[in-house]
């Protein structure tokens, strides 16, 4: 009868011992902040620069059709190109508000931005070299406009440096983008799962008074 009950007594210590919890839990959660990496990215700074950018150059490629020094025709491909970092430049503003579909849409168009700048560099260097050298020939074979002549080496020069420059700054822009689709890529986790962050939890029974 004593071994009976001293045996009942022990499952039910053992039984009370069960169910408590540990004091201390490590558990893996997601990072609720993560969202916030893309700002570490200084989107608006970078998002200016972009639209900034652009329109300078559309602006110069402007006043060079306009003083026909090439035609709308030849341009358009450039024009949409630098339109479409504009529009991306407007998305990374509009991304700090740190909307998931929003930052999606940022990493896309981004994505596109470094595509427009790699064909504005490409297009920018082929016209320089198919271009450049004929600007002027005609005035090379014409004895009695040296004055014209002078004149037309002077604007070639200056088109040439213009489009030399032109290729760097898309350059800058093709940077700038690429760091935003680094950053992007973070947020959205497209690449890799969503890293978790490990929380330590402990827990602390109640004195007993």
């Amino acid at each position: 009868m004593t071994d009976s009950v001293i045996m009942a007594d022990e499952a039910a210590v053992v039984e009370a011992g069960s169910s408590e919890s540990p004091l201390v839990a490590v558990t893996f959660q997601r990072n609720i902040h993560r969202k916030e990496k893309y700002l570490e990215a200084e989107p608006k700074a970078l998002g200016i620069t972009q639209i900034g950018l652009s329109l300078f150059q559309i602006i110069c490629v402007s006043v060079f059709v306009a003083k026909d020094l090439s035609s709308f025709e030849e341009e358009i491909p450039f024009y949409i190109a630098s339109l479409l970092v504009v529009i991306a430049g407007s998305v990374a503003i509009a991304a700090q508000n740190l909307h998931l579909p929003t930052l999606r849409g940022c990493l896309g168009m981004q994505i596109v931005a470094c595509g427009a700048s790699c064909f504005n560099i490409i297009y920018t260097l082929v016209k320089v070299d198919s271009m450049v050298p004929y600007i002027c020939w005609h005035y090379d074979y014409d004895n009695s406009s040296a004055h014209n002549s002078e004149i037309c080496h002077m604007i070639e020069s200056t088109h040439s440096h213009f489009q030399a420059e032109g290729a760097i700054i898309e350059a800058l822009l093709l940077a700038i983008s690429a760091a935003l689709v680094a950053y992007c890529c973070k947020v959205v986790n497209c690449c890799s799962p969503a890293p978790k962050m490990p929380v330590i939890t402990v827990h602390t029974t109640a004195v007993q008074q």
